[in-house]
């Protein structure tokens, strides 16, 4: 039985097998042909960038082992501030025991081991934080590269934040990427 294949991604792939990239720059190009002016919030709130919600800082921490704000936290850098119910932040595998041993010595508790490298904790305040573990080649360049939101907490860059949103490929992460590129005139 033949299976139809969208006109738009069998102009890419005759055969519907999109490879990463393929899939990647679809769903981006998409993603930007939603996303005009006018329609939904306005421009002057799209533009806002906040940091209303208390988080822990965790530099005194972890000081001296790089790490970045990732996940919904991280978006309120590009976008207006969203809720979200944790606090994820992404740190190099050579470091994590020393991350663990030092949340740990500050009172965090851990909750859970997930499935994918990543802890989830609780601050003694009672914040859940997540912390992600990873050695993809592009993350030296990401944690010594952060941006900065608007409470001055460094967040993973644009450019890095929107392929671990597309990585990850639930729903909110396809809004949170459609929001955040919408302001962008280009890639």
């Amino acid at each position: 039985m033949a299976t139809h294949i969208p006109p738009a991604i069998a102009k890419i792939a005759p055969d519907g097998n999109l490879t990463p990239r393929q899939a990647r720059h679809f769903m981006i190009n998409m993603l930007k042909r939603r996303v005009r002016s006018g329609t939904g919030s306005s421009q002057e709130f799209m533009r806002r960038k906040t940091a209303m919600n208390p988080w822990p800082d965790l530099r005194p921490i972890l000081n001296g082992i790089k790490c970045v704000i990732v996940g919904g936290v991280a978006t309120r850098a590009y976008m207006p501030e969203r809720m979200t119910k944790d606090l994820d932040i992404l740190v190099h595998q050579n470091n994590k025991d020393a991350v663990l041993a030092k949340l740990q010595q500050a009172g965090y508790q851990i909750i859970e081991q997930l499935a994918i490298p990543r802890y989830s904790l609780r601050s003694p305040e009672g914040v859940e934080v997540d912390v992600l573990f990873g050695n993809d080649a592009w993350l030296k360049d990401a944690l010594s590269q952060p941006a900065y939101d608007s409470a001055g907490y460094p967040v993973i860059s644009l450019p890095y934040l929107i392929l671990l949103k597309m990585d990850a490929q639930r729903a909110q992460d396809w809004a949170d990427v459609s929001r955040m590129l919408g302001p962008c005139n280009r890639l």
